[in-house]
């Protein structure tokens, strides 16, 4: 008999993600890792803390505005990890979407979200203007996965004028990916206001990401 073989590791379909020469390549990997992606990344031996440091800069900012009635996106939402987080404030509602089927068959078995449809946000979002009060983003905006054209300008357009997005955006493409320079922009434009503060992405690993603000100030 043949001996098994072992799945991958974890590090090892995060790189093959981050590699990824097409949307189609990505969106398999995530379906392959789906599975055991919480138990891998999600692990605390993991300090996996991106998904709990987006969540909470999302309801301090739903604290000041009544969470209680406040509707939410969670964009590439994977298998929930964010949405569990965001949970714990009591929103009215939470949707996601995301580009793994897999991936929103597990996040709808935790039971947080209202509505979880399939999408890629390197493409328009089937999404009315000005949805939600608070749009967050988490492990999307990174190596070989969703680049900053269209989907920050995406992210803001359904999200309402003095509502926030929250993201997560891999330090080393921030500035070679054009991500600051497209936050500059709306910025000049007078969309938005921003803040960036550089975060652990997963603590121990040496991996840093921009903790991206954008209050929007008017209509994209």
């Amino acid at each position: 008999m043949s001996p098994a073989i072992p799945a991958p590791a974890p590090a090892l379909y995060l790189n093959q993600a981050r590699n990824s020469p097409s949307v189609q390549e990505c969106m398999s990997i995530y379906d392959k890792w789906a599975a055991t992606y919480n138990d891998e990344v999600g692990d605390e031996a993991q300090n996996y803390v991106a998904p709990v440091l987006v969540a909470q800069a999302a309801i301090k900012f739903e604290k000041s505005n009544g969470a209680a009635n406040s509707i939410i996106l969670d964009a590439g939402c994977g298998t929930g990890l964010v949405g569990q987080a965001l949970s714990i404030a009591q929103p009215k509602a939470i949707d996601g979407i995301d580009l793994s089927v897999p991936m929103l068959d597990i996040a709808r078995d935790t039971g947080v979200y209202r509505d979880l449809d399939q999408a890629d946000l390197n493409q328009p979002i089937n999404k009315p203007d000005g949805t939600y009060d608070t749009v967050v983003c988490v492990g999307t905006f990174t190596l070989g996965h969703v680049g900053p054209n269209p989907a920050l300008r995406e992210l803001l357009r359904v999200t309402k004028t003095q509502g926030v997005v929250v993201a997560t955006i891999l330090d080393e493409i921030w500035i070679t990916h054009g991500f600051k320079d497209e936050v500059a922009q709306m910025k000049e434009e007078g969309l938005v206001n921003s803040s960036e503060e550089l975060i652990d992405y997963v603590k121990g690993h040496g991996d840093k990401a921009v903790l991206l603000i954008l209050e929007k100030l008017s209509q994209v």
